[in-house]
């Protein structure tokens, strides 16, 4: 339990500067976010209480509220970037209480001792003011700091990368600044500065050329020769159609994907319906189809029809040779003729009643017949009535 509040006393101590200055400095920070800094020269001092000197402990500790921390940091700032404004965000935070003054240098002071600027001095300017983390403006700062400018502005610490900055015939021009411990580094943000931004630019002047002349600006503007702009704009003819080619190809790949697409499904329903095709005729013609069935019992059916049955036992024929056709009864016999007129009359007997039963088993078998005329045709049993009914009357007529 001591333990923990001896931590949450630690937390409290490193947190509570930080609260300190959000709590009083409230609205000030509201006027900065909704004002641009203001300039050195048109805005005097805000520090109230005496100007005394600070060391850097006493600093971090904290000071009053009428006491702020006055930190400078200065530079040429063209084509203000991320890497500039990181570098101010670490000069306002260095201490707890603080009050951010940013110095630039004019255009001759720094055509002098760096070179040609992108942005001229008025531009520099205007961007440092917009800068959340800024509280004031120093135009036309000195290239190098003198005590004269650091008691002007009463500036406790100035804030800068810890690089040696050699110029103006000076291994450092922060050297006297390090050396009397008012001197606080700051880290470079890796990856970004003027420099690189300009690189940029040179490397692709071709591609920037082009661009501003598609937008409008003249070859005069540009600083740029007729060969040159005719040349740009010729490029320029190229690359829109090249842009035109690349939605064409991307459009017709979109079409091509679609009728694959469409293809594969047509593919895909016409495997579907021959396999059910080639199902449905394998069912119906097949070994075991339907169709085979159907027709071995129509051939049944024919075969039934005209394949006559045997007579019934109980019929009164008389018994022949299977072999051998019956002879007329009234063809007689050479060898045997008869013997007397009383074996003649009784031959023509049995002939008469060999023709009653031919017409008899006559009779049976067309109806018959008809039965099996009905079962493969679907005659009626009307028909079928008549028809034996014909056969009866042709045996009494017969009779």
């Amino acid at each position: 339990m001591r333990k923990s509040q001896e931590s949450d006393s630690k937390n409290e101590l490193l947190w509570w500067p930080l609260v300190k200055v959000i709590t009083d400095k409230n609205l000030e920070g509201i006027q900065t976010l909704t004002a641009p800094a203001p300039f050195a020269d048109e805005t005097s001092c805000q520090c109230q209480a005496p100007h005394e000197k600070l060391t850097i402990a006493q600093a971090r500790l904290g000071t009053p509220v009428d006491r702020p921390v006055r930190v400078y940091a200065d530079g040429i700032f063209d084509l203000f970037h991320s890497g500039h404004a990181r570098a101010l965000m670490q000069a306002k935070t260095l201490f707890p209480n603080s009050y951010l003054l940013v110095g630039v240098c004019s255009d001759d002071l720094t055509h002098k001792f760096k070179g040609f600027t992108v942005m001229n001095e008025t531009e520099r300017y205007e961007a440092l003011r917009h800068c959340r983390y800024v509280d004031e403006v120093i135009r036309d700062a000195p290239w190098t700091l003198t005590p004269e400018f650091l008691e002007k502005h009463k500036i406790d610490f100035v804030a800068h990368d810890d690089i040696p900055y050699s110029s103006a015939g000076s291994d450092d021009v922060y050297k006297h600044i390090k050396e009397a411990g008012m001197f606080v580094p700051t880290q470079r943000t890796e990856g970004i500065s003027t420099s690189d931004i300009i690189t940029r630019i040179v490397r692709d002047y071709d591609v920037y050329a082009r661009r501003n002349l598609q937008r409008g600006y003249t070859a005069k503007e540009l600083n740029v020769s007729f060969i040159n702009e005719k040349k740009y704009r010729f490029q320029n003819q190229v690359d829109k159609m090249k842009e035109k080619v690349k939605n064409v190809e991307e459009k017709s790949k979109e079409f091509v994907y679609k009728v694959e697409e469409k293809s594969h499904d047509l593919i895909q329903k016409w495997e579907e319906k021959s396999r059910e095709f080639i199902g449905n005729f394998l069912e119906l013609f097949g070994p075991d189809g339907a169709w085979k069935q159907m027709f071995q019992e129509r051939s049944g059916r024919m075969l039934q029809a005209f394949s006559p049955r045997q007579s019934p036992n109980s019929s009164p024929t008389r018994g022949r040779s299977p072999s051998r056709s019956p002879s007329p009864p009234w063809v007689f016999n050479k060898a045997s003729p008869p013997s007397s007129p009383k074996a003649a009359s009784a031959s023509l007997s049995s002939m008469s009643e060999g023709d009653e039963d031919e017409k008899r088993t006559s009779c049976e078998l067309n109806r018959w017949m008809g039965r099996s005329v009905r079962n493969i045709w679907g005659i009626s049993d009307s028909r079928e009535h008549a028809l034996g009914e014909d056969a009866e009357n042709r045996l009494e007529h017969s009779k």
